[in-house]
C-alpha cells in the first residue's frame, strides 16, 4: 500500500511540473523507490515509466537536454523493463532528431539489447519495434556507419559460434522487414490498376502498354477472394489466383494465352506468378526511384540481413524466416534492393545443408521462390545465370525427387540450361547428360540440339562420350540372360559389385543379396540399371538416405526390400511411397519414427509383411 501512495503522490506532482530541476529529483525518487520495493509486482516498475511518458507527451516545450536528463534520470529502470509505447515514440523521436547524442549509446543501447532477447512478439508491441529500428538508423548516422552497426549486431550474436538468445535473430528480421517495407509505402499505397512487377522494372508508361493476351490485375488483399475463387473458375474466361504475400494477382486469360502458357508443361498446369510476370510489355522510361531518406534505410536494412546470413548458426533459421519472399512486389520489382539482396541468396545457394538451401525452393507448389527470381528470365535476375548455376549445383545435390526437378527444369528453363552449358558452365553439362540418360526430354528435335551444345565444347564433348559408354553398358547389363538371384560376399565393396554387373549381363536378376557387405549408398547407381529386380537385400550395410531416395525414383517394380539395421531415417524412408509395389518391407533396427510409419501404411497399399521391431514404430 505504502509504494501505491507513493505512487499515486509522485503522478500528481509530475502532473503539475513546475521548474525542470524539481522534476529531475521526483522522477530519480520514484525511480529508486521503484528499484528498492520489496513488491516482486510488475506495476511498480511500469508506474514510473508511465508517469515520465505521460508527463513527455503533455509537455511539448522541453529543449532537448531537458529530454537527455529525463531519459538518463531513467536509464536504471529501463535495464530490466520494456518502456511503455508514449515512451518508445519519445525515444523515437530522439533519435531521429539527435542520432549522434551519447543517451543514444549509453543508454538506449541496453534497453534495444533486452527487447531483442526478449520480445515475443512485435504485433502486439508495435513501437518497441520502431524504436530498435530507429536506433539501428541512429547508429548508421554515426561516424563510422555501418561499421558501428555489423558491432551491434556482432554483440547480439555473441563471441562465440552459437548465438544463446533464440529471438534475436526473428526479431532482428521482423525490424529489417518492416524497415524495408517503410521504403516502399508510398508506391505500395498507389497501387490500384498498378503494373506488373516486370513492367515496373522495364517500364510501362499506361496499362493499355500491356499485352493484351494476359492483362494483369494487381488486387489489394481481400478476404472475400476465397470465395470468389469458386465462382471465377465456372465463368468464361477462367481466372487463377496465385498467392504472393500481400498481393493476389489475378490472371485472367483466353483459350489461346491459356494454350501459350501451357505449351510445354501440360494442358492441366497453371502459370505460376513469375511466368506471369514475364509479359513483354512496350517499355518507357518509368522506374522506381527512392527519396534519399528511404534510399539510406533501404541500404541500411539490406546490409543488416548480408551481416546476417554470414552467420553459420543463423543462416538456417533466417533462409526459412525469407523463404516466402516477405517483401512487397515494388522492393522485387527495384533493381538496387535485389541487387544487393542477392548476396544473402548467394549465402544460401553456397550452404551444403539441405535445411539452407532447400529454402531457395517455393515454400509450397503453386508458389515462386527466390530459385525462380534469380532465374534466367526471373524479375531479380541481373546476372548471366550465374547464381543459377549454383543454385541448381546445390539443389541437384540434395533433391531426392531428381527426375522431378529435372522435368521442372526441362520445361521451365531449358533454354537458360542450353546458353550456360554452350558457354562451358560444367553444372549445367551435367544437366543435359542427366535428361538424356534419365529420358527426360521426349521430342527428338530438342535432344538432337541438347547433343549439339553438348559437342561444342570440351567438356560436354567428354561428358555426352562418357554417357554413351554408360548407356551401351547399360544396354549390356539390362540384355536378357544370367542368373535370377545373386548373393555378393560379405565384405564385399561399392567398387566389388560395379565390377561384377558391368562383367555380363543381369537382364533376369530378380533376386539380389547385398546383406553384411560393405556397401553404401553410392551403389545405388548401379542397382537402378537393374531392369528386373524385384527383391533387394540390404541387412546390415551402409546403405543411406541418398541411396534410398534414387532407388524410389527408379525402381517402382520391387517387391522386397531388406533394410534392417542399415542407417536410414525418416528423410528416405518417406521416400519409399511412390514404390508402390512393394509388399514386404524391413525396417528392424533403423531410425524408424511412428509418424512416417503410418505414412507408408497409408501410401503402400500392397504392403502385407512389415518389421519395424526396435524403432520407435515398435
Amino acid at each position: 500500500m505504502d509504494s501505491e501512495k507513493k505512487i499515486y503522490k509522485y503522478k500528481k506532482v509530475l502532473s503539475n511540473p513546475s521548474r525542470l530541476e524539481v522534476v529531475l529529483k521526483e522522477i530519480r525518487t520514484l525511480v529508486d523507490m521503484a528499484l528498492t520495493s520489496p513488491l516482486q509486482d510488475e506495476s511498480i516498475h511500469q508506474a514510473p515509466l508511465e508517469i515520465v511518458s505521460k508527463l513527455l507527451s503533455e509537455n511539448n516545450n522541453l529543449t532537448t537536454q531537458e529530454h537527455e536528463n529525463i531519459i538518463v534520470a531513467l536509464a536504471p529502470l529501463l535495464e530490466n523493463n520494456h518502456p511503455p509505447p508514449d515512451l518508445c515514440e519519445f525515444f523515437c523521436k530522439h533519435c531521429r532528431e539527435r542520432p549522434r547524442s551519447m543517451v543514444v549509446i549509453e543508454v538506449f543501447t541496453p534497453v534495444v539489447q533486452r527487447i531483442l532477447k526478449h520480445n515475443m512478439d512485435f504485433g502486439k508491441c508495435p513501437r518497441l519495434r520502431l524504436f530498435t529500428q530507429e536506433y539501428i538508423l541512429a547508429l548508421n548516422e554515426l561516424n563510422a556507419g555501418m561499421e558501428v552497426v555489423k558491432k551491434f549486431i556482432h554483440s547480439m550474436h555473441g563471441p562465440t559460434g552459437q548465438c544463446p538468445h533464440p529471438r534475436v535473430l526473428p526479431n532482428l528480421v521482423a525490424v529489417c522487414l518492416a524497415a524495408i517495407y517503410s521504403c516502399y509505402e508510398e508506391f505500395i499505397n498507389s497501387r490500384d490498376n498498378s503494373p506488373s512487377l516486370k513492367e515496373i522494372r522495364n517500364g510501362c508508361q499506361q496499362p493499355c502498354d500491356r499485352k493484351p493476351n494476359l492483362p494483369l490485375r494487381l488486387l489489394h488483399t481481400s478476404p472475400d477472394l476465397v470465395s470468389q475463387e469458386a465462382t471465377l473458375t465456372e465463368s468464361r474466361l477462367k481466372s487463377v489466383i496465385v498467392t504472393s504475400n500481400e498481393i493476389h494477382v489475378e490472371v485472367e486469360r483466353n483459350n489461346t494465352a491459356n494454350q501459350k502458357m501451357t505449351a510445354n508443361v501440360g494442358n492441366d498446369s497453371e502459370p505460376n506468378l513469375i511466368d506471369c510476370l514475364m509479359v513483354s510489355p512496350t517499355c518507357s522510361t518509368m522506374s522506381i526511384e527512392l527519396s534519399a531518406q528511404a534510399d539510406r534505410i533501404l541500404g541500411c536494412y539490406v546490409e543488416i540481413l548480408k551481416m546476417l546470413s554470414d552467420y553459420d548458426d543463423w543462416r538456417p533459421a533466417l533462409a526459412s524466416l525469407l523463404q516466402p519472399i516477405p517483401f512487397p512486389k515494388e522492393a522485387l520489382a527495384h533493381e538496387k534492393f535485389t541487387k544487393e539482396l542477392k548476396y544473402v541468396i548467394q549465402r544460401f545457394a553456397e550452404d551444403p545443408r539441405q535445411e539452407v538451401h532447400s529454402c531457395l525452393l517455393s515454400v509450397r507448389a503453386g508458389k515462386d521462390g527466390w530459385f525462380q527470381l534469380y532465374s534466367p528470365g526471373g524479375v531479380a535476375c541481373d546476372d548471366d545465370g550465374e547464381l543459377f548455376a549454383s543454385m541448381v549445383h546445390i539443389l541437384m545435390g540434395s533433391c531426392y525427387k531428381t527426375k522431378k526437378f529435372l522435368l521442372s527444369l526441362a520445361e521451365n528453363k531449358l533454354g537458360p540450361c542450353m546458353l550456360l552449358a554452350l558457354r562451358g558452365n560444367q553444372t549445367m553439362v551435367e544437366i543435359l547428360c542427366l535428361m538424356l540418360e534419365y529420358n527426360i526430354i521426349d521430342n527428338k528435335d530438342t535432344q538432337l540440339q541438347i547433343i549439339s551444345t553438348l559437342e561444342s565444347t570440351d567438356v560436354g564433348k567428354k561428358m555426352y562420350e562418357q554417357l554413351c559408354d554408360r548407356q551401351r553398358e547399360l544396354k549390356e547389363l539390362q540384355r536378357k540372360g544370367g542368373p535370377t538371384r545373386l548373393t555378393l560376399p560379405s565384405k564385399s565393396t561399392d567398387a566389388d559389385l560395379a565390377r561384377l554387373l558391368s562383367s555380363g549381363s543381369f537382364g533376369n536378376l530378380e533376386n539380389l543379396s547385398l546383406a553384411f557387405t560393405n556397401v553404401t549408398s553410392a551403389c545405388a547407381e548401379h542397382l537402378i540399371k537393374l531392369p528386373s529386380l524385384k527383391q533387394l537385400n540390404l541387412w546390415s550395410t551402409q546403405f543411406g538416405d541418398a541411396g534410398l531416395r534414387l532407388l524410389s525414383e527408379h525402381l517402382t517394380m520391387l517387391q522386397v526390400l531388406n533394410l534392417c539395421e542399415t542407417p536410414v531415417t525418416d528423410a528416405g524412408l518417406l521416400a519409399l511411397s511412390s514404390m508402390k509395389s512393394l509388399c514386404s518391407l524391413n525396417m528392424n533396427s533403423t531410425k524408424l519414427t511412428a509418424d512416417t510409419y503410418e505414412d507408408l501404411k497409408a501410401k503402400l497399399p500392397n504392403l502385407k509383411e512389415v518389421d519395424v521391431r526396435y524403432t520407435e514404430a515398435w
